[in-house]
């Protein structure tokens, strides 16, 4: 398939206006991989334009069946081209190539299309209500589920995969036309789906449209554009904030933000189990995810104990080159996110935290942008490395003294609530525990929620709304109430 850089536009696969293209760079080589076209402002309205034409000029709206089948072939496309999809991903993202294989860096992603598509087949669009007199006649109700319209979706860049396909799936089956904008740091990952569509789909000119950019300024004509029906957008509650104020004005935002998510360890959990599990969690895709675990919140007789075992258990951690089958961490997507990382990082020790393992660039690996797995204990919950979205490989070793409440009081102290754990001996108590937290999702003892069929979304500023799923499905669709006499 080789690297695809053009953008797509009421299907046709073509160049930037003005022919701008900007760089690729491989984040574990710091070499440039290749190039993306740079999207102007005037494409941005373009693919809009043929999106809302498509939308209200054709019977794609309307005809279940046949998105069925598009979308059958867009993941039978996807299928053939996997190994070029993991190959391209590993070296966009820098994520380790082990993560591509069943999770969702990859082939969970494209196995959720089939999903969407089958969903689809048993899927209610039209509900009955039954009868009710009101003044003297008998009257029928009924729902009929109807698409939103044209979706602009916005993503980011740590599971590009997952995240343009989270969007495009549910958004198309529903019968929605789509803008999408990739991540400037992994634009290849969705102009390579762009590519797969035009060329080995039957999806119609205008449905899906794709851009890449380096710029704002594409994602501020997509979040304002009045023939937009709905943004959805995925990144930090930061951008959120902006993406929703900017499209207030028509009333059109879904929100898949951040996150600070806790892991509760009880008082009679194992605790070297339970750092042993957080360590590795926060070390996968070096830390690149919204929902780990990066505050660690475990009874303060037993902090030293969890952050010697968090601290060996990272030591043995391999990472290094994403296309090693036996690395498990990779790189940070670029440099300012790793000076980020290690300003976190210096700040928390500034502020009193204890710096058990890592918090540097490791010399080994001088070329990429790594950052050592790390570990702080003592650290305070209102601390900024305990409130703010760190996105590196960095756990916060957070004690407490007051029980169960207090676990659950700590836990609960931060703006976000996308995700989190609960660890406990006895399983009653740690689903009452998990109950409590305001939080999206809950592993409970380790257990992994992550399928096509599982709602993911968050609580608080981590979002408004639900992907995933037939909740997430249900996103794109707009419920209209119907009623006429019943004879």
């Amino acid at each position: 398939m080789g690297h695809e850089e053009r953008l797509l536009i009421d299907g046709e696969l073509r160049a930037a206006g003005g022919g701008g293209v900007f760089e690729v760079v491989n984040p574990a080589t710091e070499e440039v991989m290749g190039g993306a076209a740079d999207a102007t402002e005037a494409d941005a309205r373009a693919a809009v334009e043929s999106a809302r034409r498509a939308f209200d000029t054709t019977g794609w709206a309307r005809d279940h069946g046949f998105r069925a089948h598009c979308l059958h072939q867009f993941h039978a496309a996807m299928e053939r081209h996997l190994e070029e999809l993991r190959a391209l991903t590993v070296a966009e993202v820098g994520t380790p190539v082990m993560l591509t294989h069943g999770g969702p860096q990859l082939e969970a992603p494209v196995a959720s299309v089939k999903w969407v598509a089958e969903m689809m087949d048993d899927y209610r669009w039209v509900e009955e209500l039954g009868v009710i007199e009101a003044y003297g006649t008998n009257h029928r109700r009924w729902i009929e589920r109807e698409p939103v319209g044209v979706v602009a979706a916005i993503t980011a860049y740590n599971f590009p995969v997952q995240l343009n396909l989270a969007k495009l799936a549910p958004a198309l089956g529903a019968g929605n036309t789509v803008v999408l904008k990739g991540a400037p740091d992994t634009p290849l990952s969705a102009l390579a789906l762009g590519r797969l569509i035009a060329e080995e789909t039957d999806i119609p000119p205008g449905v899906v449209n794709i851009l890449s950019s380096s710029t704002t300024s594409v994602g501020e004509v997509l979040t304002t554009h009045p023939d937009v029906d709905m943004v959805t957008f995925t990144g930090s509650t930061a951008t959120g904030r902006r993406v929703m104020a900017a499209a207030s004005a028509t009333v059109k935002t879904f929100l898949e933000l951040g996150g600070k998510s806790a892991h509760v360890v009880l008082d009679d959990a194992d605790v070297q189990a339970a750092a042993t599990m957080n360590s590795f969690m926060v070390c996968t895709h070096a830390g690149q995810g919204c929902a780990i675990a990066t505050r660690l919140v475990v009874p303060a007789a037993k902090a030293e104990l969890a952050a010697e075992v968090a601290a060996a258990t990272m030591a043995g951690i391999p990472y290094g080159d994403p296309t090693d089958p036996g690395v498990m961490m990779g790189p940070l997507i670029n440099s300012r996110q790793r000076d980020k990382v290690h300003r976190l990082v210096t700040t928390a020790v500034d502020q009193g935290a204890k710096l058990v393992a890592g918090g540097r660039r490791p010399d080994h690996l001088p070329v990429g942008y790594y950052y050592e797995p790390t570990v702080l204990a003592g650290v305070g919950e209102n601390e900024l490395v305990a409130q703010e979205e760190v996105f590196g490989p960095v756990m916060a070793i957070i004690g407490y003294e007051g029980g169960d409440d207090e676990a659950v009081r700590i836990a609960n102290n931060s703006i976000y609530g996308l995700s989190g754990a609960v660890s406990s001996a006895d399983p009653d108590r740690a689903r009452a525990v998990a109950r409590r937290i305001r939080s999206g999702t809950i592993s409970v003892n380790g257990g992994l929620y992550y399928a096509p069929d599982a709602p993911f979304g968050g609580f608080k500023q981590s979002g408004i709304g639900r992907e995933m799923g037939v909740a997430g499905f249900e996103e794109f669709l707009e419920i209209k109430t119907l009623a006429e006499p019943a004879g």
